[in-house]
């Protein structure tokens, strides 16, 4: 038997191959979002059709960004993704969020304000629940740690001003910059935020901990506390 009468799709390995060539040759750009799904999916689905399952993907979720970044959940619904699938399109995820971040790990964060936003963007722009995480500093403002300290509904997360003091005490933090995302896509904060910002900042100064910022992030927008005067 041979290679394609064993994955059962014809033209399967012709088409699979002529992607490969172009990914290769011409680079990621070649490729449109439905190829690049399919070619993620066929090394976790070698004996499946994927373009059916890639353009499914597309139809509920939009893009390529929207679909590798879909809850577990959601993609679970996608008819012949199954648990290999979602695990392969998950470490696409993991590896363009770790490399995004490396861009940013170590260095002065407040002089690299625009590529810390695109890190941050890419973690939290399209989470569906809220999340509150830090930034850890050092005494030269280079970003040493970046956590998840609560998850919460799509509309609040519980936070405690002692816990991220404790925190940053345990990482020998100098400094801290406060994230969290809007699920609604409206960057504004709300007096609950304001409060809780305040509270963090009287919290953090007692123990001479810096607090440089609260950045809220929507879907494609942030706002600043610092740069809007909140601070």
């Amino acid at each position: 038997m041979n290679k394609l009468q064993q994955t059962g799709i014809p033209g399967a390995d012709g088409h699979r191959a002529r992607m490969r060539d172009r990914l290769l040759t011409a680079g990621p750009e070649a490729l449109a979002d439905h190829e690049m799904l399919e070619m993620i999916l066929f090394l976790a689905l070698p004996r499946r059709d994927t373009k059916p399952i890639a353009r499914a993907l597309l139809g509920r979720f939009g893009s390529f960004a929207a679909a590798i970044a879909a809850p577990p959940q959601a993609l679970r619904a996608i008819e012949g993704l199954g648990e290999a699938g979602l695990a392969a399109l998950k470490t696409v995820q993991a590896a363009a969020l770790r490399l995004v971040r490396a861009e940013v790990m170590h260095q002065p964060v407040l002089n690299n304000w625009d590529r810390l936003m695109d890190y941050l963007n890419a973690v939290l722009a399209r989470e569906k629940i809220e999340q509150f995480r830090i930034l850890f500093l050092d005494n030269k403002n280079r970003l040493q740690g970046d956590e998840a300290q609560a998850r919460g509904t799509v509309n609040h997360t519980p936070v405690y001003p002692r816990e991220v003091v404790k925190r940053a005490l345990e990482l020998h933090a100098t400094a801290i910059i406060l994230v969290h995302n809007h699920p609604s896509g409206d960057p504004t904060p709300s007096a609950e935020d304001i409060s809780m910002t305040r509270e963090i900042k009287q919290a953090a100064a007692v123990l001479s901990i810096v607090l440089h910022d609260h950045v809220i992030v929507g879907n494609g927008r942030w706002l600043s506390f610092r740069r809007e005067g909140l601070l």
